[in-house]
């Protein structure tokens, strides 16, 4: 048992990569959009600062994740891994027809359904899902007028400058724009992973209680301390996601949606960053699709309402919409299927 639950730790860190991988997107979409950097350069760029986010964040959101939202007296390694197989798959299957939809919400929907399989909707913690499913409306909404916003002042500021004049300086700032962006994906996301792993931990604590040697290290009695092997594991998986790029979906969010200039991916960028860091101060977890989504609509309508591409909009919410009980089905099949094989 214990070794099988050190494969579901693996698979955890599996699940981050392919968040990074999946949601690179959301980090450098709007600075490959406006040509601000090249696609390797943005995407080395935005993994380092996911990477750097370690260092600067609590785990408020790890610990939402990871106790408030299912019974973790309800839950075993079979639940989790079932979980992730059902993330996993919606990430994958968005990805291939390039949808901006949210790993958040996979995992969410995948650890919920799983758990709902084995132990009915008694496994539910009710109140820790409320503010994450309010989220999903406010999210996008707080991006969009954080975008709208930002823009319509940064447009009044320099109203009278000369494009060819701002151009080269918002550039610049782009830069510095989709580092704050690149830090709070990685100050969110990352912790989900490590709250799926403490509450595997907890649940197995069991078998590791009377292991020796390097086995001790995976003794968790509770799950208000995330250790730090947890937090770099995350860390580095969603940072080398990251850095592979999802360019299916870059090029959904970059250039289908709306057309954006540096002035525009700058404020996209910054709109978004600032309802990330509220919502991880928070100890919200939230979607950063939804978030840096809506901050490039708020953008593009601040032009004409027509500038905003609104089928190719339309097709990304309705993804969000059925994300969550899309993936708490593969889930929910994937744990009797794993049930079954385990006897």
């Amino acid at each position: 048992m214990v070794w099988y639950i050190l494969a579901i730790v693996l698979v955890a860190f599996i699940f981050d990569y392919i968040n990074g991988f999946h949601d690179s997107a959301n980090s450098i979409a709007t600075i490959v959009g406006t040509r601000v950097l090249s696609p390797f350069t943005a995407v080395a760029w935005a993994a380092t600062f996911n990477f750097l986010a370690l260092f600067l964040f609590d785990t408020g959101v790890a610990k939402t994740m990871g106790k408030g939202l299912i019974d973790l007296a309800l839950v075993n390694p079979d639940v989790i891994l079932a979980g992730l197989i059902g993330a996993i798959a919606w990430n994958l299957i968005t990805w291939w027809y390039g949808i901006p939809s949210s790993s958040s919400h996979a995992l969410m929907g995948g650890y919920g359904g799983a758990a709902v399989a084995k132990a009915g909707m008694s496994a539910i913690i009710y109140s820790g899902w409320v503010k994450p499913l309010i989220f999903i409306v406010v999210s996008p909404l707080v991006g969009m007028a954080a975008g709208w916003g930002l823009m319509v002042g940064t447009t009044w500021l320099f109203r009278n400058a000369k494009r060819a004049t701002m151009e080269p300086i918002f550039r610049g700032m782009q830069i510095t724009s989709s580092a704050l962006f690149s830090l709070s994906h990685g100050a969110n996301d990352a912790q989900k992973t490590m709250g799926i792993i403490v509450s595997l931990l907890v649940s197995g604590q069991a078998y590791f209680v009377n292991e020796t040697g390097f086995l001790r290290h995976f003794y968790l009695a509770s799950g208000e301390e995330i250790p730090f092997w947890i937090k770099l594991g995350a860390h580095l998986a969603i940072a080398m996601g990251t850095l592979m790029g999802g360019w299916r979906i870059v090029h959904t969010l970059g250039s289908r949606v709306t057309k954006l200039r540096p002035m525009g991916g700058f404020c996209a960028e910054t709109g978004g960053a600032s309802a990330i860091f509220l919502a991880t101060a928070m100890g919200i977890p939230v979607s950063t699709t939804h978030t840096i989504s809506g901050a490039i609509v708020g953008v593009g309508a601040t032009n004409r309402l027509s500038a905003v591409r609104w089928g190719v909009a339309g097709r990304m919410i309705w993804a969000w919409v059925i994300t969550i009980p899309a993936s708490a089905l593969v889930a929910a099949i994937s744990y009797w299927v794993v049930a079954a094989v385990r006897g």
